[in-house]
């Protein structure tokens, strides 16, 4: 299939990575029928530096070549940047001249039917909860941009190996990997408006509601009622959030 096929750089990396992924993890997948025929993206949460390549291991095993955007710093890093890019993966460029690059290639990249990850929190999860938190509008931005779906996925397990912003892995005892995705979230209505600041934040809204209903049903867990939202409660403590996206 048009964009599914996976770049040799990739199949190298699969090879290497994927024993030990089997070895040290249980797996609970669920909802791949959900994937669409073509380029979509697959909106999801951030719960531990661990998940990207647990949730590569998902989709690898359903035919899916891993396409994320990515921090443009990583690439920076000796081999492991190399690595990134000949993979495939889409660098942002943030508070840079360079910033629109990442939405161009997303764009492209849909068009030419390839599925890109995009985590709508833009970072690991500040929430105590760790529940997602309030969004930013990237997502919502390529799928009006393109008319692709937005398919949302719920990750919980990942933060039992490395919680987050840890520093040492706990490999064993072997933990449960769940990742469940959704049917496409419902943004017809919204199709066809201006893209507005109004409309990219109801439909952020209600991808990020579908991945923490997800998120609810594999925890049997009530989410918080109001969203955590650290950009709100560091202006209230006068103080930056921290946020890398």
């Amino acid at each position: 299939m048009r964009g599914r096929e996976f770049p040799p750089a990739m199949r190298w990396l699969v090879r290497v990575l994927r024993p030990w992924c089997m070895l040290f993890t249980k797996r609970d997948w669920r909802g791949a029928e959900h994937f669409p025929n073509g380029g979509f993206v697959l909106a999801t949460n951030h719960v531990s530096h661990t998940d990207p390549l647990l949730l590569s291991h998902y989709l690898v095993d359903h035919g899916v070549p891993p396409r994320f955007l990515a921090k443009a710093s990583v690439f920076k890093v000796p081999l492991g940047g190399r690595l990134l890019a000949a993979c495939g993966q889409i660098p942002v460029y943030r508070d840079t001249a360079d910033a629109g690059k990442a939405l161009s290639a997303a764009l492209d990249s849909i068009g030419a039917g390839v599925v890109v990850v995009i985590y709508p929190e833009g970072t690991l999860t500040r929430d105590p909860g760790l529940w997602p938190m309030a969004g930013r509008t990237g997502a919502a931005r390529v799928a009006f941009l393109t008319g692709c779906p937005v398919v949302p996925v719920a990750q919980w397990g990942p933060q039992a190996i490395l919680p987050p912003y840890g520093k040492r892995p706990r490999l064993l005892p072997r933990r449960t990997i769940h990742v469940h995705a959704g049917p496409p979230v419902d943004l017809e209505d919204l199709r066809g408006r201006t893209i507005d600041t109004d409309v990219l934040a109801e439909a952020t809204d209600r991808i990020l509601d579908a991945i923490t209903a997800q998120l609810a049903a594999i925890r049997g867990q009530t989410p918080p009622s109001v969203r955590h939202d650290p950009r709100a409660a560091s202006v209230a403590d006068g103080q930056d959030d921290g946020r890398v996206a």
